[in-house]
């Protein structure tokens, strides 16, 4: 019998090197080993984009929900996103339904007057740091009027919200996943509050609360009230980081900017490849529920399997000129807010944030220019910045 040697290629999405830009050793990792074991994250890696939609469509194969496979999960882990249908049909349905009897319309309008207001006061200072002084109060603006709560404080928020997202690397770091589960009790608490408060007529978590079955158990209602605290934290640290990323692209194409600014009907579309460019979410995991395979390669049963959404995003077999900004791209279906049943629950409301903040820097008197050294969060699953400085003036 014939073994089968895979290529073996070093990857490290820690790596400082990796962290500041990605996509040339996934780019390679696509080119020479497309499916491949990685030892450091105990998961095969899968980076083209056919292969990445193909597992993601296939939910009896492929486990989300990990207690399919034997694994303990924690109460407060499952949600909307951590179920598999049909288990995650009915919760989903509520929130989807929820969502669409929002006025998006009006959400993108007021989320591009606070923009504005957010670009107006950067430009009265030399400098100023896109994430906290842009991105971070716009996206907690735009997803507290979509859930039709009051924002809370953001700097402690933003904590919160940056140890869950980086306990998503626990699998590197172990570390970081006892600061993510204190941060969870923090956030349920905080929601628990948020359902308990009838006196809110309007937003989705009022219609939400208005129309959970009359005979949800104590386990469905935990799902619901999951599913609304990891919209609201996924939602933000979602938000931010695309936008943080899309407006240093930004800063990056001063010609891509400059079109942006002289036609505006461009503006949807490049809020989609600014995203499918240098998106946030750079994969997201499923577990082997028996032995299969992907393109070829056998996966025996219990194996983890990360997608790199990162990389399938700049495959040249679905997108023509990946490594290209074409702010015309029509046929754009990326990765960069997930794939099926497990897409964000909020990425039309992403995606209004993105354009209302395109829009505003449009008509700003002038253009977004970079002022310093930005740094990248250390991070394998979200690709977003800490620091990135930029200033309004000419």
């Amino acid at each position: 019998m014939e073994l089968l040697v895979l290529p073996v290629l070093t990857y490290d999405p820690l790596d400082p090197a990796t962290v500041n830009n990605p996509y040339p050793a996934l780019a390679a990792l696509r080119e020479e080993a497309p499916v491949s074991w990685h030892d450091g994250m105990s998961s095969w890696l899968v980076t083209r984009y056919a292969d990445c939609t193909a597992v993601l469509r296939d939910h009896t194969a492929f486990a989300r929900d990990r207690r399919r496979t034997g694994a303990t999960v924690p109460a407060a882990s499952l949600s909307v996103q951590s179920l598999d249908p049909p288990d995650q049909a009915g919760v989903r349905s509520l929130f989807m339904n929820a969502l669409r009897a929002q006025d998006l319309p009006g959400l993108e309008a007021r989320a591009r007057t606070r923009a504005a207001g957010l670009l107006h006061a950067a430009a009265e200072q030399p400098s100023f740091d896109v994430m906290t002084g842009l991105a971070a109060p716009l996206s907690l603006s735009v997803v507290c009027d979509l859930l039709g709560v009051d924002e809370p404080p953001l700097a402690e928020f933003a904590a919160a919200s940056d140890a869950i997202m980086r306990s998503m690397d626990g699998g590197l770091d172990p570390a970081l996943v006892e600061p993510g589960r204190r941060a969870r009790e923090e956030l349920t608490a905080l929601v628990d509050s948020w359902f308990a408060d009838t006196g809110r007529p309007s937003g989705l978590l009022a219609h939400v609360r208005t129309r959970i079955p009359a005979g949800a158990g104590e386990v469905e209602e935990l799902f619901i009230r999951n599913t609304a605290r990891v919209m609201f934290q996924g939602g933000y640290s979602t938000m931010t980081a695309a936008l943080g990323n899309a407006l240093h692209t930004l800063t990056r194409h001063p010609d891509v900017q400059y079109r942006l600014r002289s036609e505006p009907r461009v503006v949807p579309w490049a809020a989609e490849e600014l995203v499918r460019f240098d998106g946030p979410v750079q994969g997201t995991s499923r577990t082997a529920t028996r032995a299969t395979t992907i393109a070829g390669i056998p996966i025996p049963a219990g194996d983890a399997v990360v997608l790199l959404f990162a990389a399938a995003n700049r495959d040249p077999a679905r997108f023509p000129a990946p490594d290209q900004l074409l702010l015309e791209r029509r046929d754009n279906r990326h990765l960069g807010y997930g794939w099926g049943t497990h897409s964000c629950i909020g990425t039309r409301a992403a995606q209004a944030c993105l354009r209302a903040a395109l829009d505003a820097l449009r008509t700003h008197p002038t253009p977004l220019r970079p002022a310093g050294t930005a740094r990248w969060q250390p991070s394998a699953t979200m690709r977003t910045f800490a620091v990135l400085p930029a200033t309004l003036h000419p």
